[in-house]
C-alpha cells in the first residue's frame, strides 16, 4: 500500500492505527485527536480503544466512565466543542476480567466446561498474571471488535513503548505455551499414562508444599483450559495476521527529547524487523521551527546589544524604569538564544530519525494542556494538517 502523505489521510485509508510510543509523551492524546480528526473529517464510524492502563481517555474526552461496552460520544457533545462531526466516534477500554469470561464462553467446547473454568478458585488469580493474560486478552479484544465489521476505523492505544511489544507478541506467546511441557506437566496427573508416572515425583513435591485441594484446582483448571486449545491458537494466528495486513498501520509517538527519542527508534526497529507497517512517527510538543532560523537568532543578538538604547528610548513613553527595561529585554535575548540551541537540536534529532519512518509529524507544544475534548479537538486539527 502507498505510503500515506498525512495523518489525515492515513486515517482515510487504514481500518487500524495502533498507537505506540514510551510513557508521558501525549500517546493517549494524540490517539484521542487521531480518531476525533477521522470522525470530523470523513463519514464513517470511528472507535478508540485505550488498553492502556492508566485509563486517562475517559477524562480527555470528557466522559465520566468507559469499560469495555462501546459508549458513543454524542455529536452534540463535539459541536459543543467545536467540531462539526460528519461521522460517527464511539469509544471504549479493555476491562480485563469481563474480557477474559466473554473469551472463555465464547471458545469453551461447551457450557459445562466454561462454568467449571468460570468458577475454579484460580480462575481469577491466575488469569490476572497468566502469560500476561493482559497483553493477549487487548489483541483479542481488539481481533473482536475490527471481526464485527461495524467499525470503519479503530485507532488503539497501546501501553508504554517495552510492554507494547509484550502486546505485539503475545498472540505467539499463548500459542507457545499451549504446546509447552509445562503445560503437560501440569495437567499430567488427570491424564495418567507414562507421563503422568513421570510427573509424580513432582506432583508429590507439590502436594506436600500446596496442598491436595490447590493441586487439583490447579490441574483441573488448566485441563480444562487445554480443552480450548484449537480456539486459542487459531485466534492468536488470526491477531498475529491482523497485525501485518496491508489495512493495519502503527503511529509511533515520542517527544523530541533524547529518551523518548531512544524509545521511539528502537520500536520503529522492532516493528520493521517483524514486517509491520510504520504509517508516522509522530515528535509530539516540539518547539516552533522558527526558533531555529538564523534569522531568529541575528534579531535576539541584536535585541542583546541594543538592549540599553531601545530601553532608554522605549522606557520613558511607557512609564517604566529604564534599568529594570533594559534587563528584562537581555533576558529576554538570553532567553530566544537558549531555545533556540534547544530547537536546533531537536531539529536534528528529528532528521535522524526520519529515514526510519515514511512520514514524520512534528506537533508543536500548545499554550495549555490538552485535557478536554476541545484540545483534543485543536490538536487533531494540527495533526490533519501537518504533512
Amino acid at each position: 500500500m502507498t505510503a500515506p502523505s498525512s495523518v489525515r489521510r492515513l486515517a482515510e485509508t487504514r481500518e487500524i492505527l495502533l498507537c505506540c510510543g514510551p510513557g508521558g509523551v501525549g500517546k493517549t492524546t494524540i490517539a484521542a485527536s487521531v480518531a476525533v480528526l477521522a470522525a470530523t473529517s470523513a463519514p464513517g464510524r470511528v472507535l478508540v480503544l485505550t488498553i492502556d492502563p492508566a485509563r486517562r481517555l475517559a477524562d480527555a474526552l470528557g466522559l465520566k466512565g468507559i469499560g469495555n461496552d462501546v459508549v458513543r460520544i454524542e455529536d452534540a457533545t463535539l459541536r459543543a466543542a467545536g467540531a462539526q462531526p460528519r461521522g460517527e466516534l464511539f469509544c471504549a477500554m479493555l476491562d480485563m476480567k469481563l474480557s477474559w469470561d466473554d473469551l472463555i464462553r465464547r471458545h469453551a467446547p461447551d457450557v459445562r466446561t466454561a462454568e467449571r473454568i468460570l468458577s475454579n478458585p484460580l480462575y481469577q488469580n491466575i488469569t490476572g498474571r497468566f502469560v500476561q493474560s493482559h497483553d493477549y486478552i487487548a489483541m483479542e479484544r481488539l481481533h473482536e471488535l475490527h471481526s464485527t465489521g461495524e467499525w470503519d476505523l479503530i485507532v488503539v492505544d497501546t501501553p508504554p513503548t517495552r510492554n507494547a511489544l509484550d502486546f505485539l507478541d503475545a498472540p505467539a506467546r499463548m500459542e507457545e505455551f499451549f504446546s509447552s511441557r509445562l503445560l503437560r506437566w501440569l495437567i499430567a496427573p488427570a491424564r495418567g499414562g507414562l507421563l503422568g508416572i513421570a510427573a509424580r515425583p513432582f506432583t508429590q513435591v507439590a502436594d506436600r508444599i500446596l496442598g491436595t485441594q490447590f493441586l487439583a484446582d490447579i490441574t483441573e483448571f488448566f485441563l480444562s483450559l487445554q480443552s480450548m486449545y484449537g480456539g486459542f491458537v487459531e485466534r492468536a494466528r488470526a491477531v498475529s495476521r491482523l497485525l501485518s495486513d496491508e489495512r493495519t498501520s502503527f503511529l509511533v509517538i515520542a517527544t523530541p527529547e533524547p529518551a523518548p527519542l531512544r524509545e521511539a527508534e528502537f520500536f520503529l526497529h522492532e516493528l520493521s524487523a517483524r514486517r509491520y507497517e510504520i504509517g508516522a512517527l509522530v515528535l509530539n510538543r516540539a518547539l516552533p521551527a522558527t526558533l531555529a532560523h538564523h534569522e531568529t537568532e541575528l534579531a535576539a543578538a541584536e535585541l542583546a546589544s541594543s538592549a540599553a538604547a531601545i530601553a532608554a528610548e522605549v522606557a520613558p513613553s511607557l512609564g517604566l524604569d529604564g534599568a529594570v527595561t533594559e534587563r528584562v529585554l537581555a533576558a529576554a535575548a538570553a532567553s530566544s538564544a537558549e531555545w533556540a540551541v534547544v530547537a536546533r537540536r531537536e531539529a536534528a534529532a528529528r532528521d535522524r530519525v526520519a529515514s526510519a519512518a515514511p512520514l514524520v509529524v512534528t506537533v508543536p507544544s500548545l499554550d495549555d494542556e490538552v485535557g478536554d475534548l476541545s484540545g483534543i479537538l485543536t490538536l487533531g486539527r494540527i495533526l490533519g494538517s501537518s504533512t
